[in-house]
């Protein structure tokens, strides 16, 4: 079954097949999307207020990353999403607060989610663990600016 899609608050992973068509990973769901992952990327970005590019702008002026940049998504939820590749390329992008954790099997490495599912990544761990370090630094940026913002009101 083939649908547009747009990131929302269960979408954990967004996985490249080719350059027309994604596979979307929720905490109860499955699809395959007739779209390339930075398609799905761009246009939920453009959903709540920005493109992916302007996204990508942002992070660089929030913490100076500019290649392979996690984004915002969504900031009041802190929808915060990491590609693991050159977002150049269809990367797979990766939901954060959805990352328990990763591990490698053999020549294979699998990122766990919250809930338990698994999926194999073909990236190196190196690789995923700066990702995860640089979303994560973002996330605490955010944060920080909220309640920076609370505390002036």
């Amino acid at each position: 079954m083939e649908k547009e899609y747009e990131i929302n608050e269960e979408t954990m992973a967004i996985v490249s097949i080719d350059d027309t068509h994604s596979e979307v990973y929720e905490l109860d769901h499955h699809y395959i999307v007739a779209q390339s992952t930075n398609q799905i990327m761009d246009e939920s970005c453009r959903y709540f207020g920005s493109s992916l590019e302007g996204r990508r702008k942002g992070t660089e002026a929030m913490i100076g990353i500019n290649y392979k940049a996690p984004v915002i998504v969504e900031e009041s939820k802190e929808i915060i999403f990491f590609p693991t590749s050159s977002a150049r390329f269809n990367a797979d992008w990766i939901g954060l607060k959805h990352v328990r954790s990763y591990y490698r099997d053999g020549d294979i490495l699998f990122l766990e989610f919250h809930n338990g599912q698994k999926i194999p990544l073909r990236v190196s761990y190196g690789v995923l663990d700066n990702q995860i370090l640089r979303a994560t630094r973002l996330e605490s940026t955010l944060r920080g600016r909220k309640s920076a913002k609370k505390t002036v009101k």
